[in-house]
């Protein structure tokens, strides 16, 4: 292989983790915003399989794929608010309560579509304008044969769906907004030390709600991109793990929206390696098995989970509910 068909292949593989890593980018910042303000939420694969079932169910009903977004941010949202009444009015247990919503996501979303298509729990082939479709960024054509640049803008940066396009623009805004404004201020405050938020007269349960609510809309959307954008459809435990390996992600990034980024292209990189390069020859001696290489980003999660990277503090409050004093 020369230089160029490298370079090429290259290309390919970064498209891919792009496309690849955008549900964790948004399912791992949905979790960032809400940890940062105390509560832990381990139920971020349940709300997307969920919003992924019902943006499926939607914009096939309606033909439009905006709508299904909106029906899934819907869904998503309503699962959150059933986390925040758990732990956050009712002060339960966050990570029981992440749990259940899990259980009833993946329970809910095989009966309701089998009653509603017969299909084993799976939605009807989504087509036309009840999916998402690629955009074509300006001057991608025109600059296709420019050597290195070309290729990058053409191939690797154009062609993806909107939400591709949504999620990396996400990543900022979730810096901004932490970190040059008052509700950021806040929020973050309330994850570290609910007790001096609430003595200076600011809600902890209105800010811990707020967080609550975002985390529901960006899993919204996750489970839409899915659904609507990587697939045409919805498929039974469709999400397969990806809510866990995006909590590794936020624990890998300590809690931070730019490191958040690099860690979710990370996992993406192994998911497309796993994809593109089932069997890895090295150096003609040893072949790896293809199952090894899909295997790869859910080993990184559990070395991620075990601690081997480093210590990461997550907010003080975190998982505490908090008892207003009187």
């Amino acid at each position: 292989m020369d230089i160029a068909d490298a370079f090429l292949q290259l290309v390919l593989t970064m498209d891919m983790t792009i496309r690849l890593s955008t549900v964790l980018i948004l399912a791992c910042l949905a979790g960032l915003f809400s940890e940062r303000a105390g509560i832990f939420d381990i139920g971020l694969e349940g709300k997307m399989l969920f919003a992924a079932f019902v943006s499926a169910v939607v914009a096939f009903e309606s033909g439009n794929a905006w709508v299904g977004v909106l029906a899934g941010i819907g869904a998503s949202v309503c699962f959150s608010l059933i986390h925040g009444l758990a732990s956050i009015t009712y002060r339960g247990n966050q990570l029981i309560s992440g749990v259940a919503i899990n259980f009833l996501a993946s329970g809910m979303t095989i009966v309701i579509g089998h009653a509603i298509y017969s299909k084993g729990g799976q939605t009807p082939t989504l087509s036309g304008a009840a999916r998402f479709h690629e955009i074509t960024l300006p001057f991608a054509e025109a600059l296709r044969d420019v050597p290195v640049l070309g290729p990058i803008w053409s191939d690797m940066l154009s062609g993806h769906k909107p939400i591709v396009y949504i999620a990396f623009l996400v990543v900022p805004l979730t810096w901004w907004i932490l970190y040059r404004t008052r509700f950021g201020l806040r929020l973050r405050a309330v994850g570290e030390n609910p007790a001096s938020v609430d003595t200076a007269g600011v809600s902890v349960i209105r800010y811990r709600y707020a967080a609550v609510l975002i985390c529901g809309v960006l899993c919204g959307i996750a489970g839409a991109y899915l659904s609507t954008s990587q697939a045409a459809g919805f498929g039974r435990e469709m999400t397969a793990g990806r809510g866990f390996i995006a909590l590794a992600a936020l624990i890998f990034s300590k809690w931070r929206p730019l490191y958040a980024l690099m860690a979710c292209l990370l996992f993406g990189l192994l998911e497309a390696i796993s994809n593109l390069y089932p069997n890895i020859d090295v150096f003609g001696l040893v072949q790896i098995p293809v199952q090894f290489t899909q295997a790869l980003p859910y080993i990184l999660t559990v070395v991620i989970l075990a601690g081997f990277v480093g210590k990461a503090v997550p907010p003080k409050a975190g998982g505490e509910a908090y008892v207003k004093e009187r």
